[in-house]
């Protein structure tokens, strides 16, 4: 479903996509078939892997590419594209081919999250929508996952709208912290449009609108029985509040024989005040009461919070969850890394840099991981030409494609290609998978990964190698370019 039924985002691309797509119409490169990989080069935070999310939004953008008369009215008005190529934009759409990993999938640096296989135009064109949205969604799923690994089993809730960089980010960060494993979120339209559930209490003004902070917990209670979550830290958390609290559980909703409640605070030494609440409550009786907290939390701060002995059952992670305020930038790229020619032949590109770590992977190429038949836990990523096939039935040799003296035999392992196509000639081959399914395969997922990987801070390297065939291509390229030559 999308978020914004009138906004065609056809527009929503880089200047220079279109004067490019212009120059390729003049210059009779329109029909040329290329390649483009998405991929990232670094984890956010120093992670060990990240989660691809952003996929569905993708196909949404995809499926409804095309340019308005207002658009190409505004385009002519720029007074420097060819008439012909405004001509071929009247009935522009999608005609190539997009292969991706699903979402939920933990990813690596410098693998394909997705490849387009396009005209040069359409290829060009869906450079900026693609990145935007796999690297917003992507970055936030990461960051609720290592929110929610800190949390140990307790519930994540994502409490962040009213901080969040505008409405999309809103929307969409509530959708992708649920695939990442938050059990639900603040924002109404992210449950109305994707099924994130949302969920509240109140606030302090609710307590300050009474006359007493008794009457306030009192009244809610009676207006909602099964869900009497109150904020008792209005006042004072020990003196007031929670006693207040009680009284107002006592003699609401243990004549009804309710015993599902709930506290919440939003300040304060929340490892103390959670014991000596946790105490109160089940000395009153109460032991089924849950207490949450909330305040500028992460993943850091709640795993301190565990390790201090603070008695929390629930956290609502608002500002530094939405915007991944420790490392708010993704950084995926679209890089080019192959041309077809006429007769079908494959050539590969790469882009050559000093900087190592920006030095591409050529070649339309496919992707697995490998997991141990013993343990199912993820061994290795494999970057392979696009028609070589792993046999995980035979022993492998693979090699750190920087250290290639650094080499492992893999044996007794499950090989699984991880993209799966999306479209083909245009058209949508791939079943969008709900958001539940997306986020319980995400769980499935990182389970398969080492606890080592999964470290917060100096994670275990987790290596995305390449197939020997890969691998030659690659450094003849590398040697070529660096002669002066241009070689395939």
């Amino acid at each position: 479903m999308k978020t914004n039924e009138k906004l065609n985002l056809t527009m929503l691309c880089d200047f220079y996509e279109l004067t490019m797509g212009n120059g390729y119409f003049v210059d009779g490169k329109a029909d040329q078939i290329c390649y483009f990989d998405v991929f990232f080069r670094n984890v956010p935070d120093g992670g060990g892997f990240a989660i691809a999310a952003g996929l569905e939004q993708v196909v949404e953008y995809i499926r409804d590419l095309h340019f308005s008369e207002d658009d190409l009215a505004y385009l002519r008005g720029r007074g420097i594209f060819d008439e012909g190529f405004l001509h071929y934009l009247e009935n522009f759409h999608f005609t190539g081919d997009i292969y991706a990993v699903p979402e939920g999938t933990p990813v690596f640096p410098r693998e394909p999250i997705l490849t387009v296989r396009a005209p040069a135009i359409e290829a060009q064109l869906v450079e900026t929508y693609i990145l935007l949205a796999l690297n917003h969604q992507s970055l936030i799923a990461t960051k609720a996952n290592r929110v929610v690994r800190a949390a140990e089993g307790r519930r994540v809730l994502e409490f962040g709208s009213r901080r969040a960089q505008g409405a999309q980010a809103a929307i969409l960060g509530a959708r992708a912290a649920y695939i990442g494993g938050c059990d639900g979120t603040a924002c109404t339209i992210s449950d109305q449009l994707y099924g994130v559930f949302a969920g509240g209490t109140m606030a302090h003004s609710w307590v300050q609108m009474f006359d007493s902070e008794y009457e306030a917990f009192k009244r809610y209670c009676e207006l909602y029985p099964t869900n009497a979550v109150l904020l008792v830290d209005t006042y004072n958390t020990l003196k007031s509040g929670v006693p207040n609290a009680i009284r107002a559980f006592n003699e609401v909703l243990r004549p009804l024989g309710i015993r599902k409640c709930g506290i919440r605070l939003d300040s304060g030494d929340m490892t103390y005040l959670t014991k000596k609440a946790r105490k109160m409550l089940d000395e009153a009786g109460w032991p089924e009461c849950e207490i949450s907290v909330s305040n500028s939390l992460d993943e850091y701060l709640i795993q301190d919070l565990l390790r201090q002995g603070a008695q929390i059952d629930m956290f609502g992670v608002g500002e530094r969850l939405i915007t991944a305020k420790s490392e708010p930038v993704f950084g995926g790229v679209y890089k080019l890394v192959a041309v077809e020619r006429p007769d079908g032949t494959i050539e590969p590109k790469i882009k050559i840099s000093e900087n190592v770590g920006k030095i591409t992977n050529p070649h339309f190429k496919k992707l697995y991981r490998f997991y141990g038949a013993d343990t199912g836990k993820a061994i290795a990523d494999y970057l392979c030409l696009h028609d070589e096939t792993v046999n995980d039935g035979e022993d492998l040799e693979i090699f750190d494609p920087e250290a290639t003296w650094k080499r492992k035999k893999v044996y007794n392992f499950h090989a699984r290609e991880l993209q799966v196509p999306v479209f083909r000639n245009g058209e949508l081959v791939f079943q969008l998978p709900t958001l539940d399914e997306i986020r319980s395969y995400c769980r499935e997922q990182v389970d398969t990964l080492w606890d080592e990987v999964k470290r917060f801070d100096n994670p275990h390297t987790y290596y995305v190698d390449l197939s020997q065939k890969l691998w030659e291509i690659k450094y003849r390229l590398l040697k070529d370019n660096a002669c002066g030559e241009h070689h395939a």
